[in-house]
């Protein structure tokens, strides 16, 4: 665990309080909790995951805190409801390889930074320390000092470069206790296992390296006690003397990949050699790249106490102990808290709307996952526009998406699973009839291994002939349909990723959800529960609606009504048959019967009743040819919103979900 040095840990101890670290899902970020909470207790973690993130895991979870420091209001709910008085900014995006998203990397490193600092300004604040990182510098790397030009080569190192002006700004212009660390290569407990050193100590503690690049390429490796220490001393001492300042924490020691593996092999006892260049250079490896600490050691009394051996040995020795402990990357796709998604089809839903979010929200906060909660307002002639985007602004977890026009609820539900990022997705229809509170339920089957959960409907709070009609509807169209289909079942489910992807690439337009869903297969169980009256407004079936939907289940998935006209035409053209040869004996046997008008009449009428009968259900199936050729667009977005972004073309939508996913 991380260790402050006997100094620091005075001076943390005596920090104006509460004390918030904002990025505390992070590497560095969470030890800095865990540092500070063993010195105090009135110490929070906010992370812009809704889940307690696996290094924050020992935490009390009311010291665990949602927040997003791109969404201006959640920010100032915080900042209102706690008083937060020394606050450590350790939120960036872009770091990684895999976070590209240029958008994401600004909102978060720059106007994250400014949020931050607006929202804590009018309740005043002690000091604000914000996590900078020695990409500023860019290209100018080679031991700069802090007044050097920034030299950016990436959109990260710009973003981050405009965040230390902003520092200088608002410490020198305005006057606030602020102030910028660049922080140089942090390694440590808690670091990613993707990362450099835990890669290193992995594989030499296996006696092997693992594929590294070319050997001449340098870095300036800090262990992160040292980095801890800096970030203390900070908020202490560097806000009230050097407002606006940036300080390089760095041990100003020029370390090549060669010497940090050829230490990790010693420390190991590898007796094999690296082979370098096995594992292409990254696109910002400079050979170069360390830093100039004399600022830090002489305005805030800081150093760098801990060698490179001696840090790897720490680190070493963190994660032969921690073997049990989730390690991000691979490790984590198996442990990691779940990402969820709900969908819900909204039309004439407005009253319901903010009902649904409410109970969603104390669900999904409930079950200590990470989710999402897209609203699909499919053209609704009420105010559930409006409705939304109140939501929007007040929660980074609703997506609010608009149709152009109305589409019916089986679009509005893949619309939404075409943007959701979850690892499953649950289905809802907006009027409340589906509980929330089954979602548990649901996510507990999910991870027994079912890819497909469904709710039974085992009653309806509806009269009993509408029951009635319902269970037979279920029993005839899973006797005659091509596939098993549950009955009882409708759209609402948890679908697992696997399922929603097949379900999204399945060419067809004219869908039937609960068919399709079937029809995919994988693992599939149903949940019992009891299905509510609507609980605000009027349904929007109707007889005829709903025979529309039993013909659309029917003709999508069985071809019975067809052999059933076959089986008809076999037989009455039997029967017409042995008429014929019946008409004949009695002409041969009874020559002057004379013939009835009205059995002419009737078979006229059954024969061309049956022929009508037969011309509809082929017409029902050529309908559906006729549809399916046309290759008309399931749906047209008008626009998605999330927080204070709204997205109206194709390419801004595309953009959306890339970052979601991200």
């Amino acid at each position: 665990m991380p260790e402050l040095s006997s100094a620091c840990r005075t001076l943390a101890a005596g920090l104006p309080g509460p004390v918030v670290v904002f990025g505390a899902g992070g590497f560095i970020g969470a030890n800095l909790v865990h540092a500070l909470r063993a010195v105090r207790d009135d110490v929070y973690a906010v992370t812009h995951q809704s889940y307690i993130p696996w290094r924050l895991a020992t935490l009390p979870q009311d010291r665990v805190v949602h927040g997003d420091v791109t969404m201006t209001e959640t920010l100032a709910r915080l900042f209102e409801r706690y008083r937060f008085q020394t606050v450590f900014d350790f939120a960036a995006f872009g770091a990684y390889a895999r976070q590209e998203d240029a958008d994401r990397i600004l909102a978060t490193n720059v106007l994250g930074l400014k949020n931050l600092i607006e929202a804590a300004g009018p309740g005043g604040f002690a000091a604000l320390v914000h996590a900078g990182t020695s990409s500023e510098y860019g290209l100018n790397c080679k031991a700069p000092r802090e007044d050097a030009e920034l030299v950016p080569n990436s959109i990260y190192a710009a973003s981050k470069a405009s965040a230390a002006h902003l520092v200088r700004y608002y410490g020198e212009v305005r006057k606030l206790p602020v102030v910028n660390l660049r922080f140089y290569s942090v390694y440590g407990p808690w670091e990613a296992s993707d990362r450099l050193v835990p890669t290193l100590l992995a594989h030499t503690a296996r006696g092997e390296f693992p594929p590294l690049v070319e050997p001449d390429i340098s870095r300036d490796f800090l262990y992160v006690d040292d980095a801890l220490n800096a970030a203390i001393l900070a908020a202490a001492e560097g806000v009230r003397r050097n407002p606006g300042h940036s300080f390089n924490i760095a041990t100003g020691k020029r370390t090549t990949i060669r010497e940090i593996a050829t230490s990790a092999g010693r420390l190991c006892g590898v007796k094999t050699e690296p082979v370098w260049g096995s594992m292409p250079n990254r696109r910002w490896d400079l050979r170069e790249w360390y830093g100039d600490p004399s600022r830090a050691n002489a305005e805030l009394g800081w150093k760098a106490e801990t060698t490179l051996e001696e840090g790897l040995q720490k680190t070493l020795d963190w994660m032969k102990s921690h073997a049990s402990v989730p390690a991000h990357d691979t490790a984590m796709r198996v442990h990691a808290p779940t990402r969820l998604s709900a969908i819900v089809a909204c039309y004439r839903d407005a009253e319901a709307i903010p009902v649904m979010h409410r109970r969603l929200t104390e669900v999904f906060r409930g079950l200590n996952v990470d989710y999402e909660i897209l609203f699909v307002n499919d053209a609704s002639p009420d105010n559930s526009r409006e409705v939304l985007e109140a939501l929007t602004r007040d929660d980074p977890h609703v997506v609010a998406v608009e149709h152009s026009r109305n589409f019916g609820s089986q679009s509005a539900f893949l619309s939404g699973m075409g943007l959701a990022t979850g690892d499953a997705v649950v289905l809802f229809d907006g009027d409340l009839q589906d509980p929330p509170e089954l979602v548990p339920a649901f996510v507990e089957q999910w991870r027994k291994g079912y890819d497909v959960v469904y709710g039974k409907r085992v009653k309806r709070e509806a009269p009993l002939w509408l029951n009635s009609c319902y269970r037979m509807f279920y029993r005839v169209f899973r006797g005659i349909s091509s596939v098993p289909i549950p009955v009882d079942a409708g759209d609402f489910s948890l679908l697992d990723r696997r399922v929603v992807n097949e379900l999204l690439t399945l060419p067809e337009t004219d869908q039937f959800l609960r068919g399709l869903r079937a029809w995919v297969g994988f693992r599939q169980t149903g949940v019992d529960y009891v299905r509510p009256e609507r609980m605000f407004g009027r349904s929007t079936n109707s007889w005829r609606r709903n025979i529309w939907w039993a013909k659309k289940g029917i003709f999508s998935f069985s071809f019975v009504p067809l052999e059933v006209m076959s089986y008809l035409g076999v037989i009455l053209t039997g029967l017409a048959f042995l008429g014929i040869i019946f008409q004949i004996i009695m002409k041969l046997v009874q020559p002057h019967v004379p013939h009835g008008i009205s059995t002419i009449i009737c078979l006229v009428l059954l024969f061309g009743g049956l022929n009508l009968l037969g011309l509809s259900v082929i017409g029902e199936y050529v309908a559906k040819i006729v549809e399916e050729t046309k290759r008309r667009p399931k749906f047209i977005r008008r626009s998605v919103r999330q927080g204070n972004h709204t997205y109206q073309t194709a390419a801004e939508m595309e953009a959306f979900r890339a970052r979601c996913k991200t």
